[in-house]
This record gives structure tokens, C-alpha cells and sequence, in this order.
């Protein structure tokens, strides 16, 4: 019984100190590779997407193979081996099936990883419903910071299999379009002037015109008549900046100040009406 006890004492210790060692080297690698990622991000700026990525799977394997060593200590463990063995057949079917999403989602990762149709802080919108700042790219999911500072946590395999509409892929900048109204007996001349002048002074605008744009003249700002509406003439200007955050600012204050430009120069901006006939019976 005693030699029982000191087997049994002796398995324990070594599956502690296996699973510490683990443990220890998986932290020690994670610390690791976060400074060395941090630090080229600082002095190369690097996108860390594929880093991070990196990281994160090699910890899992690190925890995966000192599991298994533990495990292999214990001798019921090796009976319970033998036994999967001999049903082979149906326990990796079972397998399978249970870990058919998990693998999918490994897989997905490794994709978006690979071909980076986005990476990490890109601004994205997938199943035209949600919208968010990519802060997490990890095994199982993609985690998403929304305007309201929520975390949207989305399967690797569900984002990847959805259409994605990505605002910093590739080029960061933005166009925003303000479409305003005003009345048939105003100046849409005037009215058109009024809006490139407000876009023009605002200072989140940025020029996007080409050398070859400026030397022939082109317009900094443009500006239309894109309707004819049933009660108002939609006039529309196009005003770009670097980036969405800039550019939603921008959109909020191009509407105050051309609505103020507006009312100055006594420019209507017409509700919508109807006209209403009303016949008499004899």
C-alpha cells in the first residue's frame, strides 16, 4: 500500500511540475513574442494581424502537447487509449461531428490571416448589419468594437462566408455625400456655390485631385442638381476626408453650417406638401 501511495504521489508531482512547466513556457513565449510584436510595430509599423494570430496559436499548441505528456502519466490513461483505439470507427466519427465547427473555424482564421480581406483596427461591415472597429482576430472569432464601444463577437467561419464591406482596405479615405433640398423659386446657382464654399473652409475636407487634375483646373469640390424631387430640387456635393471618424464628423457640421448659409441668403429648404382638391356634390 505504501509503494502504491508513493507511485501514485510520485505520478502527481510529475504531472504538477509538467503542467507548471507548461504553463510557464507558454506565458514566457506569449510575453515574449507581445514585446517583439510591440516593438515592431513602434519602429517598422507593421500590420500585427498575422503576429497576433501567430501567437495565440502556437501558445494553444504549446498547452495542447503539455496536457498530453500530463495525460500519459496517468496509466488508466493508457488503458482509456487502447480502448479508443479499438473503436476507432465510431469515436473519430464522433469526433468529427463535434469538432467540425471548431476546425472550420481554425481553418477560417488561417484564411482571413493568410489573404487579409481586413486586419486588425480596419472599420468593417458584414451581413449588412454590423459595423465595427476589428480589435481581435484570434482561433474561434473575430471581436468587433460598434460606435457605442459594444464587442461584437462573430465565429471565424461566419465572417468569412459573409459579404464584407471593408473602409480601410487599402485606402483609408471617405466620401460623403450631402444631398439637400431647396425650394422650385430658389437659386440653384447660389445654392450650389453655398455648399462647395462650406465644404471648402471646413477642415477635415481633404483634396483628393491628381497633379495632372490641378494643372488642367479641375474642381477641388463638386456639387449637382441630381433630382428633381416632388417638392424640393435635390442638390448634392461631394466632400471627402482621411477617414470614416473624420468623415461622419465633417457630414454632422456641412449640414448645420449649409443649413445656416441656407437661411442667411434666405434659400428655402421646403417641407413636403401635398395638395389636397376638394370637389363639391350637387
Amino acid at each position: 500500500m505504501i509503494q502504491s501511495l508513493f507511485s501514485d504521489f510520485k505520478t502527481l508531482v510529475i504531472i504538477g511540475i509538467i503542467v507548471g512547466l507548461t504553463t510557464c513556457f507558454a506565458l514566457l513565449f506569449k510575453f515574449i513574442s507581445r514585446r517583439k510584436i510591440n516593438r515592431l510595430i513602434a519602429t517598422k509599423h507593421i500590420d500585427p494581424t498575422s503576429y497576433l494570430f501567430a501567437t495565440k496559436l502556437i501558445t494553444a499548441i504549446i498547452f495542447i502537447i503539455g496536457i498530453s505528456f500530463a495525460l500519459v502519466q496517468i496509466p488508466e490513461m493508457k488503458i482509456l487509449g487502447h480502448s479508443i483505439l479499438a473503436g476507432a470507427g465510431i469515436l473519430s466519427l464522433i469526433a468529427g461531428l463535434a469538432s467540425q465547427q471548431a476546425l472550420s473555424n481554425i481553418m477560417s482564421g488561417f484564411l482571413i490571416v493568410l489573404f487579409k480581406p481586413f486586419k486588425l483596427n480596419d472599420r468593417i461591415t458584414f451581413n449588412d448589419t454590423y459595423t465595427g472597429i476589428v480589435e481581435e482576430i484570434n482561433l474561434r472569432q473575430v471581436v468587433l468594437r460598434d460606435i457605442e464601444n459594444n464587442r461584437i463577437v462573430v465565429p471565424n467561419s461566419v465572417i468569412s462566408s459573409n459579404v464584407i464591406v471593408n473602409s480601410n482596405l487599402n485606402d483609408s479615405k471617405v466620401c460623403k455625400i450631402i444631398e439637400i433640398g431647396i425650394g422650385y423659386t430658389a437659386d440653384i446657382g447660389k445654392a450650389l456655390q453655398i455648399m462647395e464654399e462650406e465644404v471648402l473652409k471646413h477642415p477635415l475636407h481633404i483634396d483628393i485631385r491628381t497633379p495632372e487634375e490641378k494643372e488642367n483646373n479641375v474642381p477641388e469640390v463638386v456639387s449637382r442638381v441630381t433630382a428633381l424631387e416632388n417638392s424640393a430640387v435635390k442638390l448634392s456635393v461631394w466632400a471627402y476626408s482621411d477617414h470614416m471618424l473624420n468623415g461622419f464628423t465633417m457630414y454632422c457640421d456641412l449640414l448645420r453650417s449649409i443649413k445656416e448659409r441656407f437661411d442667411h441668403e434666405n434659400i428655402e429648404i421646403p417641407y413636403k406638401y401635398q395638395n389636397v382638391i376638394i370637389k363639391k356634390t350637387e
